[in-house]
């Protein structure tokens, strides 16, 4: 049974830098896509950035939304299976609640390619 369950958020100042890690447990990063999304109150659940793995693990690629790209940073350990976001310049637009997803059969930013989701963890950003 795969598992996902996230952590790093917590409130912080305008301009600054958050590391979100999801633990992925049950899921072998050997092939699949894994990817953050985030829901701000009121609105509806967006995706920021995925990676795409194949090759057996051996190469990926990284995709991210135009409301981020330049600003966080997805990357993953295979050792420790582990998804993380480094968030920096971070604004008060990007408050929400931010979920790891992994889907293994397609990639994208549409939620409903996602078979596992994270519990979610929340990031404020303030001014």
């Amino acid at each position: 049974q795969v598992q996902l369950v996230e952590s790093g958020g917590g409130s912080v100042q305008a301009g600054g830098s958050l590391r979100l890690s999801c633990v992925a447990s049950g899921w072998s990063n050997r092939g699949g896509c894994l990817a953050w999304f985030r829901q701000a109150p009121g609105k509806e659940r967006e995706g920021v950035a995925r990676i795409l793995i194949g090759g057996g693990g051996t190469y990926w690629t990284t995709y991210y939304s135009d409301s981020v790209k330049g600003r966080f940073t997805i990357s993953q350990d295979n050792a420790k299976n582990t998804l993380y976001l480094q968030m920096n310049s971070l604004k008060l637009e990007d408050t929400g609640t931010y979920y790891c997803a992994a889907a293994r059969w397609s990639c994208g930013f549409d939620r409903s390619l996602f078979d596992y989701w994270g519990q979610g963890t929340q990031v404020t950003v303030s001014s």
